[in-house]
């Protein structure tokens, strides 16, 4: 028995991930090839490692009670001078994330914490270095845009290397219906020919 350090949260998924992550460490981000691209929905937490199938039954529920949704990252922030840090924005989904956030560190939960700053999903792709890196990675990004549709998370554990592992994923427990699907339960009606 000892302790593990986990974080739960949103791959971004390829071609999108591969390239953030190569971007960050083109910025100097020694930490990059270590972490892959994601939106944080619980940060890194050291937990007993006896706690792991507690934590994934959670997780299991909060995936069953979630829905796909459309994300869609734009441009870029920061949170200097508090942290530093450059991020790309999440301009859509973000309600979706904050709701998944607020369920997977729910009070009744295995993983209740609180955080350290208010949430705010996003994408890091600069993370403690110099000022001039990070003015070039806020800048050189500040067109990007990728859009995917979101339909779950993933646990990950952190290895003793320091690099992080994906556990497992947990996909929404909602049934996606395609558009054109809705068309068809419409009552049949005969359209007149000419």
């Amino acid at each position: 028995m000892g302790t593990v350090t986990i974080g739960v949260s949103i791959a971004v998924p390829e071609p999108h991930g591969s390239l953030l992550q190569e971007r960050r460490a083109g910025f100097g981000d020694a930490a990059a090839s270590g972490i892959p691209t994601h939106v944080t929905l619980l940060p890194p937490t050291e937990v007993d490692d006896s706690a792991l199938p507690a934590i994934e039954a959670h997780l299991v529920e909060v995936a069953a009670a979630g829905r796909p949704f459309p994300m869609r990252l734009s441009g870029t922030g920061t949170f200097r001078p508090l942290s530093p840090v450059v991020y790309v924005q999440v301009v859509e989904g973000a309600e979706a994330c904050t709701w998944l956030q607020k369920q997977v560190r729910d009070a009744s939960g295995p993983v209740a914490r609180e955080l350290q700053f208010p949430y705010h999903p996003h994408v890091t792709v600069a993370h403690g270095i110099d000022d001039e890196a990070m003015d070039r990675a806020y800048e050189e990004l500040s067109e990007y845009e990728a859009e995917w549709p979101c339909t779950g998370f993933a646990l990950y554990e952190q290895g003793s290397d320091g690099v992080w592992r994906r556990l497992r994923d947990f996909v929404f427990g909602g049934a996606v219906v395609p558009p054109q699907a809705t068309a068809s339960t419409q009552s049949d009606t005969t359209l007149p020919t000419r």
